[in-house]
């Protein structure tokens, strides 16, 4: 599939300094999977929603992956703790994994997302008007 060039995501002040991360959907290897971006350090980062460990998404509650103190991505099924910046993972059962990064920028108070060849935006399965059923 040739992936578009860049793909908006959500404005730039939608993620606030190790708040709330934004969570969308992507197709990993071409399978549905979920992605997030968060601001870390006054930058925008992003990740596959997935455990280096096992694949379980990270989130403990819908768009949050940061621990108590703010400071690490924590896992909320294997406790494995990421740094943020990196994807790195510093602690738990995959110490030296790191998270699937995702290339991100911030232009012009928009946030954009770059697919690659292994993660690609979700596309609709919408028949075209040739293979659609009669109404």
């Amino acid at each position: 599939m040739n992936s578009p060039e860049r793909i908006a995501l959500c404005p730039a002040d939608a993620l606030v300094e190790r708040g709330r991360g934004h969570v969308f959907g992507v197709r990993l290897w071409g399978q549905p999977a979920r992605a997030f971006a968060l601001r870390f350090d006054g930058r925008i980062v992003a990740y596959v929603n997935r455990c280096a460990h096992v694949p379980a998404e990270l989130d403990w509650q819908p768009g949050e992956f940061l621990d108590l103190e703010r400071r690490w991505i924590v896992c909320s099924i294997h406790g494995a703790v990421y740094e943020p910046s990196s994807g790195h993972c510093v602690a738990g059962p995959c110490v030296g994994k790191r998270l699937i990064p995702l290339r991100v920028d911030e232009v012009e108070a928009q946030v954009y997302w770059y697919p690659s060849r292994d993660v690609e935006p979700v596309t609709l399965d919408v028949p075209t008007p040739s293979t659609a059923p009669p109404p």
